[in-house]
């Protein structure tokens, strides 16, 4: 039995669903020895445990709720692995490159353009501080090259990060030479304090081609920066988001970092604070604090936050007008990738990750009031459908003839007109999606709603191999490696293997 049949599975005797239980891969903490765990229900909560001969026992939270960790589990699905890949020596996560065991192509490329920071945040899972390690803009373009040259699907996505990005001269060049390299998204991950203080450079990064800025954003007062960042930064924060609306920059994503006992109280908040400036904010992408980096490991008992509590949070915070009901994993929406790829005949990039890495939703803002998008369309018998149609598509031209007719005929009915908004036409907007399959269709559908995301990044202690393998996040190094997130930001920043990684140039 594998780890999936064993989450999945029922009891034959009296029908319920038996406590979870699964076995993983997993790593020390201490000395990064590949050992087994285990994934199992603890009342309510999914833990993961796991013992190394060497340094003892190991225990932290999986997920929070078994029922939510169940239901995502349900759309567990796997990738294609690219046509290039590195060959495994070592094993999994040392041979990161990727290596062949790896099942997700890139659906976002990191490149860390500097390691300099303008701040010192005591939960930095990159340690940024002073040192000038950054690779050239012919590195940098090279990485760029790798990720564009991925086989079957080109990455489409470049975010630049660091460190802090906005402090290299030349970030305007790099996000142009994105631009000309074809990427179709083009993200800047920044703490926004050079962008408060230089309007021009928001002019300068949004004419170079700048698509969406990831601006991280702790709290709605004071307090929460003063405690993760060390200096009340939310002047500066409203700041950056108005120098990049004078700019024209259309947008911005908040990126919240969740921390048990210090900000999460304010989820709901951060929510309608980005539902009140719809006209520049198009999201906001939670993130639980990730015991990786600087972040005191001793504090992980009393600040891990999971995907669960993120939705419990938001549910209670926003007197349920969006619930955890209204959450779906990163590979729900995969049908809709095959659909456009099997109408166009052009391969598209899939959102195949692990159901545990993330979750998210579409939010409809009208007369104060936050309507998950949940609420007029019957989106799991939309995706449920989508997936028989194009399991059934044969190929040929009278079959595309055929998958557009039913689109135009059966679509329509799994939207309830009657929840529908006034002013939304919503009918229009995902035929457009579904028959066009274009850039204009998927940013007219992403003007009209406001995404709320959360990503939960691993560390060494709640690590599962599994959910490595899936990763679409990768980080791209000046040596030709890309490698997973979460591996990077865990292991690779220090390389154990003593190869030329960017934290070592």
């Amino acid at each position: 039995m594998n780890s999936l049949q064993e989450a999945k599975e029922t009891d034959p005797m009296n029908g319920k669903t038996p406590l979870i239980t699964r076995t993983v891969s997993s790593l020390c903490p201490v000395c990064l020895e590949v050992i087994s765990a285990r994934i199992f229900q603890e009342d309510e909560a999914v833990m993961i445990e796991k013992h190394c001969e060497e340094h003892g026992d190991f225990k932290d939270i999986y997920w929070s709720d078994a029922a939510i960790y169940r239901r995502f589990m349900s759309y567990w699905s796997d990738g294609l692995r690219i046509n290039k890949s590195s060959k495994t020596s070592h094993g999994c996560p040392l041979d990161c490159g990727l290596c062949e065991n790896h099942k997700s192509g890139t659906l976002l490329g990191i490149i860390d353009v500097t390691s300099r920071c303008n701040l010192s945040c005591p939960i930095c899972f990159a340690d940024a501080g002073n040192d000038k390690n950054e690779p050239t803009i012919g590195q940098i373009a090279s990485m760029m090259q790798v990720l564009r040259d991925q086989i079957p699907v080109p990455c489409p996505a470049i975010q630049f990060s660091g460190g802090e990005p906005t402090m290299r001269v030349d970030l305007p060049d790099i996000v142009y030479l994105a631009k000309t390299m074809g990427f179709a998204q083009i993200l800047l991950a920044t703490n926004g304090l050079v962008l408060a203080s230089r309007p021009d450079l928001c002019h300068e990064l949004i004419q170079s081609g700048l698509s969406t800025v990831y601006l991280q954003f702790d709290g709605v007062t004071p307090e929460p920066y003063e405690a993760i960042r060390g200096v009340n930064l939310l002047p500066q924060k409203l700041r950056a988001i108005e120098n990049l609306r004078q700019a024209g920059n259309l947008s911005t994503v908040l990126v919240p970092t969740l921390v048990k006992g210090t900000n999460d109280g304010q989820a709901g908040d951060i929510v309608r604070f980005a539902s009140k400036k719809l006209d520049i904010i198009k999201g906001v992408n939670f993130q639980p604090v990730s015991f990786a980096g600087r972040i005191d490991q001793e504090e992980r008992t009393a600040k891990r936050i999971t995907i669960p509590d993120v939705l419990a949070l938001l549910e209670d915070q926003t007197n349920n007008e969006i619930t955890r009901d209204d959450f779906y994993p990163i590979p729900f929406v995969k049908p809709i990738s095959h659909l456009i790829e099997a109408e166009t005949g052009i391969s598209q990039p899939v959102f195949m990750a692990h159901p545990c890495c993330g979750a998210g939703t579409y939010i409809y803002c009208q007369g104060g009031h936050m309507i998950p998008i949940t609420r007029f369309l019957d989106v799991e018998g939309l995706m449920e459908n989508v997936r028989q149609r194009v399991a059934d598509f044969d190929g040929s031209r009278l079959g595309r003839l055929k998958m557009k007719g039913w689109i135009l005929k059966d679509v329509p009915r799994f939207i309830d007109g009657a929840m529908v908004p006034d002013n939304l036409n919503l009918k229009k907007l995902i035929l457009n999606v579904f028959i066009e399959g274009a850039r204009e269709a998927l940013i007219d559908f992403h003007t009209r709603f406001l995404f709320i995301g959360i990503m939960h990044f691993q560390d060494l202690y709640n690590m599962d191999l599994e959910r490595l393998e899936r990763c679409a996040i990768h980080y791209a190094l000046p040596d030709g490696r890309l490698i997973p997130f979460c591996s990077y930001n865990s292991i690779h920043r220090c390389d154990p293997l003593g190869g030329k990684s960017f934290a070592k140039m």
